[in-house]
């Protein structure tokens, strides 16, 4: 059953259970996963019942499978589906800071 499923790959996941570090989920009514509390947001999830609830589906991406039939799984967006930031450099120069020092030390 878990040889049909790769790292990578897109999967429908029913929720089973809540936990303090995460949530176990049923994928593709067979298998059994777990959603670490660390991938439910790309935001920090203090509780993660604000965000999962038991019988809630959910698409999430395979990202990891172990020994055992251990699939984890996240619902963060990948890096390259994320809004870029703004660069919030200042613009400093070290040429600046060093100008500035000097006079602070004359």
């Amino acid at each position: 059953m878990i040889a049909e499923l790769n790292v990578g790959d897109i999967v429908e996941a029913k929720v089973t259970k809540i936990t303090d570090f995460g949530a176990f989920v049923k994928i593709n009514g067979r298998n059994r996963g777990l959603i670490h509390i660390s991938q439910v947001s790309n935001d920090f999830v203090k509780d993660i019942n604000k965000y999962l609830k038991v019988g809630d589906e959910v698409k999430a991406r395979i990202i990891k499978l172990g020994p055992g039939n251990k699939i984890d799984l996240t619902l963060k967006k990948p890096k390259s589906d994320r809004p870029q930031k703004k660069d919030k450099s200042s613009g400093f120069k070290s040429s600046d800071f060093e100008e500035k020092l000097r006079k602070f030390l004359e």
